[in-house]
């Protein structure tokens, strides 16, 4: 049975031939990449419609573990048995791309934390210290994102930027968000505008619960309100000056236990259908202030090409949230 199915789902894909839009990574290895510097964050992102190829996707389905390739099988309906694929998939290529060949894609193992929040769980050999690393995932219909770190907590979210909301906005935000987050959505006459700004405040709040590592469940978004100061009100010049006023986004408790100490924010557009935001808890070691984060980001196939899209038309810093 097992082995009918997954013959069934890689048959009915109906998929052809990988075209190849940028530079290509050799297949039969995993090309090393440096680590992030402190304050850094990776980001890399494959698009599901860009990998149209029967076998690398049952490449992909061979580095996964028992225990995920079940679970991927049990996701009903080809579309969500291929993005679960290949959401596996770039976890495991891009951290063993961090271990200078060290760790092999299939050999990785994973934990979670008491939340829920998955972990890599190292297997040290040979005297070698793993490097510190920090990920986290998030994916749409159209887009699997993961964000990697080093000694940082770190959370991502991305969303389509068209997506409709089945409830009325201010309903919607009433439910989860602050006072004074509604407060904002309500003084935007725009509709259009509106949801723009919900959206783009729900990456970040949901980025933000993710980096805690604790979920929804434990950090609800009504805990907490998202406050912008003044560099990050006024909209944000698409330029190389970004970081420095990004960073000016800030987390405020209005529970009982305040989590939010030492934590940056950076919004973002990517592909140009969607908008992302990432946060990182600030070093120990950098000292008091803002330090905004810095991003290098990877549009890829994994085992196939990746390339460098940072700065360019795929992923922008944003700015224009109008408190």
């Amino acid at each position: 049975m097992f082995l009918f199915r997954r013959r069934a789902f890689f048959r009915i894909m109906n998929i052809h031939g990988l075209q190849s839009h940028f530079c290509s990574v050799p297949s039969s290895t995993l090309l090393p990449v440096q680590l992030p510097t402190r304050m850094e964050s990776h980001l890399w992102y494959v698009l599901p419609e860009e990998v149209k190829s029967e076998t690398l996707l049952k490449r992909y389905f061979e580095l996964l573990s028992p225990c995920e390739k079940t679970n991927v099988l049990r996701m009903r309906g080809d579309e969500l048995r291929k993005r679960a694929l290949l959401a596996r998939a770039l976890v495991r290529t891009t951290i063993a791309r961090y271990t200078n060949d060290r760790v092999d894609p299939r050999s990785l193992n994973f934990k979670k934390n008491g939340y829920g929040k998955p972990e890599v769980d190292w297997q040290i050999a040979d005297h070698w210290q793993p490097p510190a690393l920090q990920f986290n995932i998030s994916h749409t219909s159209s887009l699997i994102a993961c964000g990697v770190a080093v000694d940082s907590p770190i959370g991502i979210d991305v969303e389509e930027k068209q997506r409709k909301l089945k409830h009325h906005i201010l309903a919607f935000a009433k439910r989860y968000f602050s006072t004074h987050e509604v407060e904002h959505l309500t003084s935007i006459s725009d509709i259009e505008v509106q949801r723009q700004q919900f959206l783009k405040l729900w990456t970040l709040k949901e980025a933000y619960v993710k980096a805690l590592g604790r979920g929804f469940s434990a950090s609800p978004f009504k805990t907490f309100t998202i406050r912008l100061k003044a560099a990050a009100r006024r909209g944000i010049p698409l330029s190389e000056e970004l970081d420095s006023q990004i960073s000016e986004i800030s987390v405020e408790s209005l529970g009982s236990e305040d989590l939010t100490k030492n934590w940056q924010f950076l919004p973002l557009e990517l592909a140009g259908s969607h908008y992302g935001a990432i946060c990182m808890e600030k070093h120990n070691t950098i000292g008091k202030g803002n330090v905004p984060i810095k991003l290098t980001a990877r549009r890829t196939i994994p085992l196939v090409e990746d390339e460098c899209v940072i700065g360019t038309d795929p992923v922008v810093p944003i700015g224009g949230l109008t408190y």
